[in-house]
């Protein structure tokens, strides 16, 4: 794979349970060294994706290529650049924390075994535990151990974090995953696909939004933040009615105040709020997940 090629590139990609299109004619890009969000509600076609990524589901229509190639016929090769993180995790029962990681280890051809031990002690893990009485966000944690171990190319999370308490979540999120990315400079890429969109924010270079199995928007973080704002305005009487800004994405009124959120006529809006004399007028981004959450209403 040269250094133009994606790590992740779909094309029309459709999959069926029946007469369902869980996936319906998705495409994305994803380029090296990026955090690439993929977000959607539950049933969105998020797992389907990521499962056809794997070989783990065949498309009906479309094309999916991992580094280049394609998953069907280089299985091998691409799982051994790769690390996934299912939303469920589970280990043989007769295993402890030291047996699951050696296992895992032995299908790799790469294992840091300094990492291995940094992060059982940050993350508080006893190499004796055995797995079945590890909890859930436990078992999630030492599959995070794993895939980091593995030094891959590419990180596949599927909801990686949502057993995790929210102390661990933020330790896991900010540091771990940050210095996995940051140890190779712009060539370690991260793939996730969480409901915790604000834990990632800082992360995220790049996103898609997916409802119903379509992508409704790929954005840039950066891009997002500049072109969904909030624009607040306060006036001596009662505020203008909602109806009068129509090429907003909302608008609501309260008394003298009005707010509407905006994307990508932030400017023509705030002139025309502007012509109205408020006494006040305030703008500011959205979050990634207020993006989200506006855009699927």
């Amino acid at each position: 794979m040269n250094s133009d090629t994606p790590v992740i590139e779909i094309r029309d990609l459709v999959h069926r349970y029946g007469r369902m299109d869980a996936v319906n004619g998705l495409s994305l890009s994803v380029e090296p060294g990026r955090c690439y969000g993929f977000f959607g509600r539950n049933g969105a076609g998020k797992t389907t994706t990521i499962k056809c990524l794997l070989n783990l589901l065949r498309p009906a229509s479309g094309t999916v290529r991992v580094f280049g190639l394609d998953p069907a016929r280089s299985e091998a090769e691409v799982k051994d650049r790769l690390a996934y993180v299912p939303d469920f995790v589970a280990f043989y029962p007769w295993m402890t924390v030291r047996d699951a990681l050696d296992y895992q280890a032995s299908f790799r051809s790469r294992w840091n075994r300094d990492t291995e031990k940094a992060l059982l002690e940050r993350l508080q893990l006893e190499p004796d535990q055995p797995t079945p009485g590890l909890s859930k966000g436990q078992r999630t944690q030492l599959a995070l151990i794993g895939a980091i171990c593995a030094e891959p190319e590419l990180l596949v999370l599927d909801e990686p974090t949502s057993g995790l308490d929210p102390l661990v979540r933020r330790e896991f999120i900010q540091t771990i995953i940050g210095a996995f990315q940051e140890a190779v400079p712009g060539r370690r890429t991260v793939f996730v696909s969480t409901h915790l969109i604000t834990e990632f924010e800082g992360l995220i270079d790049r996103f898609t939004i997916l409802e119903k199995g379509r992508g409704m928007v790929t954005l840039d973080a950066d891009e997002a933040r500049s072109k969904f704002r909030r624009l607040r305005a306060r006036f001596e009487g009662d505020a203008p009615a909602p109806a009068e800004f129509s090429a907003a994405k909302s608008a609501k009124r309260d008394g003298r105040s009005l707010e509407l959120i905006v994307n990508g006529n932030g400017d023509e809006m705030l002139a025309k709020l502007r012509a109205m004399h408020p006494t006040e007028v305030t703008a500011e981004a959205l979050t990634l997940e207020e993006i989200f959450m506006v855009s699927v209403r």
